[in-house]
């Protein structure tokens, strides 16, 4: 049975899996840490992504590893090949100024937001990697004088894999692709023309392939010597002749849906460093409000998104404020009643991407002598959450999707009060899968796409998940309405 390799480049970790091609059983894995900030030197992903293969055991043995990574971080490389400066990362909110000047650009308030929402499917704000390129034209010209291609995390990553073997065998694909502002779901193709209006010049960008697509293959002397790094290539298992081959990749949401097998009329909310709520669907979307993203799929159909910059760290910062662990936090917020008795966390604790508020803090309202407890203020940090991805579903249906289901996933998951509210505060059941690497085994899944072939990815059991419903308590929502404005 051949093995594939599937890796998450998050914000946070590198994670590594290697799984059975047909069966998609797991093997083994490793990861390692990246350092935290939201400008990073890539090098730091590379050090990590070797860490985290020699922890899994090496690739001597793989048939095709393919990369799923953080969105829209703007990577940038000179003529050599070489990092420009450190890379700004999707939740870098430096460049909010150069979003709106963007759509200003565009004509201006609906009329501009409506351009770039049919043009590129994404109204810019941000985190996109268009924006992160008009930031460093303007405020670092002499780097930006040296940039001869950009590029995306999981597309250098690829590249290094690959052996780095010049600017021209940078390769991406459309997931990734239609996060940068510059490419477009509708069309297929890049819109060169809005990469210029953003950077002053056209600079490289990667081929974009099909999402079983081979990327090259793995250079035997990438990661180093030895069955703890690569391996020897032609090991039991690996690709043809010996090769071990490089899937397309993709970005972080695109590889979770494929992890969790989603399909058209599922939802899937992912709670990490980021909160997302995004649905497979069959068309593309472009919502000149811009709150949904009308993103590209891993498999070549569409993946409308909503993105919260503030998730799973709002529980942290919770537990930190009160003193205690997260499974704490989760007990005390249980043991308040639905609402908190109107104590309401508005959590913009790193401004905000939906709404578009980069600049905004957190608040609390509601605050009483009855209110005043561990209590409330763990159960308003659970709900104040949820209300941010609540609103974002209700901005995915608007667009046309469907929820005939909702899929929980993500590191917050794990809350036992994160899973008993949220069919409070969605008003519907929500399906969790088993914990899991969701992104590194979408990835894996592509890889075993293109190891065995076929129209659609290998059907892979994800285990047993659990259902949870709840009466909704609309209440909920709506104090959190008034509350954020």
């Amino acid at each position: 049975m051949p093995l594939v390799a599937g890796v998450d480049s998050s914000t946070q970790s590198c994670k590594v899996v290697v799984r059975d091609a047909e069966t998609g059983a797991l093997v083994r894995q490793g990861r390692a840490p990246h350092p935290a900030g939201t400008e990073v030197d890539p090098a730091a992903w590379w050090d990590a992504l070797r860490a985290a293969v020699a922890e899994a055991g090496g690739l001597a043995d793989v048939a095709v590893v393919s990369v799923g990574g953080q969105q829209h971080g703007m990577v940038c490389l000179d003529e050599a090949g070489e990092v420009v400066r450190p890379a700004l990362l999707w939740n870098d909110t430096r460049s909010a100024d150069a979003a709106r000047d963007l759509v200003e650009e565009a004509g201006g308030g609906e009329t501009g937001r409506r351009f770039w929402a049919e043009a590129t499917g994404a109204v810019p704000v941000a985190s996109f990697t268009a924006t992160k390129l008009r930031w460093l034209a303007r405020h670092e010209p002499a780097n930006a004088d040296r940039v001869a291609a950009v590029c995306l995390p999981h597309d250098w990553l690829t590249w290094r894999l690959a052996g780095a073997a010049g600017l021209d065998a940078l390769r991406t694909d459309r997931g990734d692709a239609s996060g940068t502002g510059y490419w477009s779901p509708r069309t297929g193709e890049y819109r060169l023309d809005l990469l210029e209006q953003a950077f002053g010049r056209r600079p490289r960008v990667p081929v974009v392939l099909g999402p079983a697509e081979a990327a090259g293959q793995l250079d035997p002397a990438a990661l180093g010597d030895g069955p703890t790094a690569a391996g020897p290539v032609g090991g039991a298992g690996s690709g043809a002749a010996g090769r071990v081959l490089l899937g397309p990749g993709t970005g972080d949401n695109a590889a979770a849906a494929l992890g969790v097998g989603a399909g058209p009329g599922d939802v899937v909310v992912s709670i990490g460093t980021s909160g997302t709520v995004f649905a497979v669907a069959d068309a593309p979307a472009a919502d000149a409000a811009g709150a949904v993203a009308g993103f590209a799929d891993a498999t070549g159909r569409f993946l409308p998104l909503v993105c919260t910059l503030n998730a799973a760290r709002v529980l942290d910062a919770a537990a930190t404020l009160l003193g205690v662990d997260l499974d704490t936090l989760g007990e005390l917020a249980l043991a308040a009643p639905p609402g908190a008795d109107g104590l309401v966390l508005v959590p913009y604790l790193e401004g905000e991407r939906t709404p578009d508020r980069p600049h905004a803090t957190g608040e609390l309202r509601g605050l009483t002598l009855g209110t005043s407890t561990p209590a409330h203020l763990a159960r308003a940090a659970v709900e104040g959450m949820l209300c941010g991805l609540a609103d974002g579903l209700d901005a995915l249906l608007a667009q046309g999707a469907r929820a005939d289901r909702i899929i929980l996933v993500g590191g917050g998951a794990r809350s036992a009060a994160v899973r008993a509210i949220a069919p409070q505060v969605f008003g519907r059941p929500v399906v969790v899968p088993p914990p899991g690497e969701y992104v590194a085994d979408g990835a894996a899944r592509q890889a075993a796409w293109v190891a065995l072939g076929g129209d659609a990815p290998p059907a892979w059991s994800i285990g047993d998940t659990e259902e949870y419903t709840a009466e909704p308590v609309p209440a909920i929502r709506e104090r959190y309405a008034r509350a954020r404005g």
